[in-house]
């Protein structure tokens, strides 16, 4: 993406079901769910979209979203990446459809059974065979590492090893957003303030990352309406103008992934290259920015993000965290709506949402004044994607 899509493009709809443990229902019926909303938010009717893109994740598949709701003329469809580094990018995929003239308003959705159905979190298993299933995981399987947890911590403990990061920075980022949580009714953690003696009291998961240092899997669906920028002035609500998204991802060193990334090179820099693209590209700095929704599937990504993004010095998440600064008042206020790890996990998809909410003045947890939002997918490594909305 270059900067030629800046403020042509905007979100007009956004919808998403109720987050739980165990929905009762098909991933499809999700999906359904938080489209017919995002497209009732939009104003607009099924037959009125004729674009849709879906994670290449999701069960639930283009077509059948589309015959499930009634639409009549679907002309464009694509799927993002996976997991946590898809929401943003597929915003840019609907981007470019309509830059194209191929789409005039399109989906864009997420829906899993991501706790009572495969839980993304529990990593791995092993086969009978000897082998990680003929990837990189050949060579960490046998020793038992296996799931993301396990990676994102050996990562917590680099940053701690290399720049005196304590678990008490870490808590600080999972109180942030347990706070916002317990703002937001629909937030799976609302009602449960969670204490810094609480968060270090918790067990450990993969040290040094404890149960509060991991997002919330969870059973939902999120969606988004992309259409034209002054198509969306016609909306019943205020429009949230795409300001610039990219995506980015890191040469594939020997050991692909996660693992790959933290054995070689620094720690530190990998969202480098896209931050830079994507401020540059938004004409807007970090110093620009008054609320943000960071990809939380473990509070060590925040923290790296903090840096990556250029909020804070190389090193200094920690202290910055613990400062203040991510809290409402603060420099940079986060995940206003609970985020990944107190709302709940759609792989990311409710930080595109609540920040379309926060801009429109609509969040439970509202940043007065607020102008720009920066969201983010993923960090790089695996892949990653970003983007910024401004208040139309």
């Amino acid at each position: 993406m270059t900067g030629s899509v800046r403020d042509r493009c905007a979100i007009v709809g956004v919808g998403t079901t109720d987050f739980s443990r165990e929905s009762g229902r098909s991933a499809l019926t999700l999906a359904a769910q938080a489209s017919l909303a995002a497209i009732r938010d939009a104003g607009l009717t099924p037959p009125d979209i004729d674009g849709i893109v879906r994670c290449e994740m999701d069960e639930a598949l283009h077509a059948d979203v589309a015959a499930a709701l009634g639409m009549t003329d679907v002309a464009f469809w694509a799927a993002g990446s996976w997991a946590g580094a898809a929401p943003c990018g597929m915003v840019g995929l609907a981007v470019d459809a309509i830059l194209a003239g191929r789409a005039t308003n399109v989906l864009v959705f997420r829906a899993l059974n991501g706790r009572s159905g495969r839980r993304f979190g529990q990593g791995w298993a092993a086969g009978p065979s000897v082998g990680g299933r003929g990837t990189y995981l050949e060579y960490l399987m046998p020793y038992g590492l296996v799931s993301p947890g396990m990676a994102y911590a050996m990562f917590a403990r680099r940053h701690m090893i290399e720049y005196g990061t304590t678990a008490e920075h870490l808590g600080h980022i999972a109180l942030a957003c347990h706070a916002r949580a317990n703002e937001n009714p629909t937030a799976q953690r609302y009602g449960r303030p969670l204490t810094m003696a609480e968060y270090l009291d918790a067990r450990m998961i993969a040290d040094p990352l404890r149960l509060y240092d991991f997002c919330l899997e969870t059973d939902g669906a999120a969606a988004v309406i992309v259409t034209a920028a002054d198509r969306a002035l016609d909306a019943p609500k205020p429009r949230v103008l795409i300001r610039a998204v990219t995506q980015g991802d890191l040469p594939r060193p020997r050991l692909g992934g996660l693992w790959g990334t933290l054995l070689s090179g620094p720690l530190l820099g990998h969202a480098d290259a896209p931050a830079r693209r994507l401020y540059h590209d938004a004409g807007l700095g970090p110093q620009d920015i008054d609320v943000a929704q960071l990809y939380d599937c473990f509070t060590i990504t925040v923290l790296m993000q903090l840096e990556d993004y250029g909020f804070c010095p190389r090193g200094e998440g920690g202290p910055f965290a613990a400062g203040g600064a991510l809290e409402p008042g603060g420099s940079l206020p986060i995940n206003t709506s609970g985020g990944n790890l107190a709302e709940g996990y759609i792989h990311g998809m409710t930080h595109i949402v609540e920040g379309v909410r926060q801009l429109r003045g609509e969040s439970t947890a509202p940043v007065p004044g607020a102008q720009t939002c920066l969201v983010t997918s993923g960090i790089p490594g695996p892949g990653a994607s970003a983007l910024i909305l401004r208040a139309g």
